[in-house]
């Protein structure tokens, strides 16, 4: 079921008070067996949270695992492991005060030594962490950034367990939204002691100890993964649903069809197969949930590749994508065009227009069309790209639509390439591309999330993007307090964008799941997050 909380902030100190338990509707009545199955897309390529890179890891994550604050149904920061929060020295430090009943999965307590463990070990490059940016870039904490690129030691991290239940956060620069930054995924709390006796598998079944709601009972590699309720949970009490049960099917036709025999009671995001459409309204129109997302899908280019350092090839090939076909007609269901990067609902930014955008697609064709040829393409010099992906049916149909739009506006010859999704990851991370699919949810609801994607120092700028006026821009916004001046510098960063193409941005996503009537509790986060410890099953 939902919390509810009554939160009071008076000079700097917040503290959040769990009100009453959501009332189930008038007349409901739960269902004596409390046992959920979701889909999860794809197999976690790890449960460390100090490792994650994606949903498939994140999803299994939030619900093993709690950080000092969390994210309610609908998006909005409640109190995790800390009860209460105030800052300092006008805003550069920040002191956590951890609840006492916080408890591992094994009875043990939570403490803030184990947080300062956690983060200081993120940034640690012996750990290899892909959001090892995190704590410098989003949360701007002290010495971060210079640790990550070895000039300092783990142990000068601005973080500090004060006591038992105490946590201290120093900043290089006050951040307005740094609480919202510390939900992520990442920035769970590690137990040191399990880390140190089984390195990389901590994480297996039968040994890994978290302090979530959920606890880790069975993991079949690519079948299953099964979780029950943790008995040792602050807010245990207030969990609805037993076990949950997480099914990586990267196959969206497959989790349909599973799906309509009863096997799967929520798909993974995004599981819906656009060639089912027309069936899932008219057969179980109730059924097909959607709200807006702050994410957007795009083609990254390797600028390290010869012809994508040519900003005429990368703007030809991205003026050239029908932006609308494959919102509207290959995905569905209420996806919107993206030219620029950041999605128009997120909180502090106001949407601009692009020059190239207010052209037909034709125009844009035919601009496309001539770039490529003052950049020396034609049919006996063609333009040869490969595009790499995930398995999916969806992302392959977007590719190849997209390989089509690009031939239509030159010599240009597409090889497509698809791989597991750990296999994708590490070539994506290896930088061993030319033009590779991604996503990106923002990691809390504030522009910076997004546009801070293609800064030079960010670990996930896959595409090796380096501008340092935008660098500048991006790095000025984070810090300024005035919410007006920090919206001008996002729209700013974002022209910057629609300048240099290090990407080509093709929609921002909707939330779409499929999800069984009797499933209740999640709300319309726009991050993406459902915990399953807010959910609950009525009596059908």
């Amino acid at each position: 079921m939902r919390l509810s909380l009554l939160c009071v902030c008076l000079c700097g100190l917040c503290l959040c008070l769990p009100a009453d338990a959501a009332q189930l509707p008038a007349g409901a009545k739960l269902a004596a067996r409390q046992e959920i199955v979701r889909g999860n897309a794809t197999e976690p390529a790890t449960l460390d949270p100090g490792k994650i890179e994606g949903r498939p890891e994140s999803n299994l994550v939030v619900d093993l695992f709690e950080g000092l604050v969390s994210l309610d149904p609908d998006g909005r920061v409640i109190p995790g492991v800390a009860e209460k929060w105030e800052s300092l020295d006008n805003g550069r430090v920040w002191r956590f005060t951890l609840r006492k009943e916080a408890r591992w999965s094994d009875g043990s307590p939570v403490t803030a030594g184990d947080f300062e463990y956690a983060f200081r070990r993120m940034v640690d490059p012996a750990t290899a962490s892909q959001y090892a940016w995190f704590l410098g870039k989003a949360c701007n904490v002290q010495n971060a950034m210079a640790i990550v690129e070895g000039k300092r030691p783990p142990n000068e991290l601005g973080v500090k367990a004060l006591d038992a239940h105490t946590l201290e956060i120093t900043l290089e620069k006050p951040v307005a939204y740094l609480v919202a930054t510390l939900a992520h995924g990442s920035l769970m709390p590690i137990p040191r002691k399990l880390v140190e006796r089984y390195g990389d598998r901590w994480t297996e079944a039968g040994k890994l100890v978290g302090n979530g709601a959920y606890t880790l009972a069975e993991r079949v590699v690519n079948e299953r993964i099964v979780l029950v309720r943790n008995k040792h949970y602050w807010n245990d009490a207030r969990t609805v649903i037993d076990k949950v049960t997480y099914l990586p099917i990267n196959n969206q036709s497959a989790e349909y069809q599973r799906y309509r025999a009863g096997g799967v009671d929520m798909t993974a995001d995004g599981g819906v197969p656009s060639e089912q459409l027309a069936q899932i309204r008219r057969d179980i129109p109730t059924e097909l949930v959607t709200w807006p997302q702050l994410a957007t899908y795009y083609y990254s280019f390797n600028l390290r590749r010869p012809a994508l350092q040519d900003v005429r090839v990368r703007r030809a090939l991205s003026l050239a994508i029908d932006r609308d076909i494959i919102a509207t007609k290959i995905i569905g269901t209420g996806e919107s065009p993206a030219f620029s990067f950041t999605p128009d609902g997120a909180t502090g930014y106001a949407p601009i227009q692009h020059d190239w955008q207010k052209l037909s697609q034709v125009q844009r064709n035919d601009q496309a069309r001539a770039l490529l040829m003052e950049a020396g393409y034609s049919p006996a010099k063609p333009l040869r790209l490969q595009i790499l992906y995930n398995t999916s049916e969806a992302h392959k149909k977007i590719a190849l639509v997209v390989a089509a739009m690009w031939k239509r506006v030159g010599p240009v010859q597409v090889e497509l390439l698809n791989q597991e999704w750990k296999t994708y990851l590490d070539t994506r991370n290896r930088g061993d591309f030319e033009i590779v699919r991604a996503s990106w949810v923002a990691d809390y609801n504030e522009p910076s999330s997004m546009v801070d994607l293609f800064h030079s120092r960010h670990g996930n700028n896959d595409g090796k993007y380096n501008n340092p006026k935008y660098d500048a821009i991006v790095d000025q916004a984070k810090t300024t307090l005035d919410a007006t001046e920090r919206t001008r510098l996002y729209q700013d960063a974002e022209r910057i964008l629609g300048q240099d193409f290090p990407a080509a941005f093709l929609y921002h996503y909707t939330n779409r799941h499929l999800i069984k009537p009797w499933v209740k509790g999640y709300g319309r986060n726009p991050e993406g997050r459902i915990r399953s410890q807010d959910l609950y099953l009525l009596a059908h």
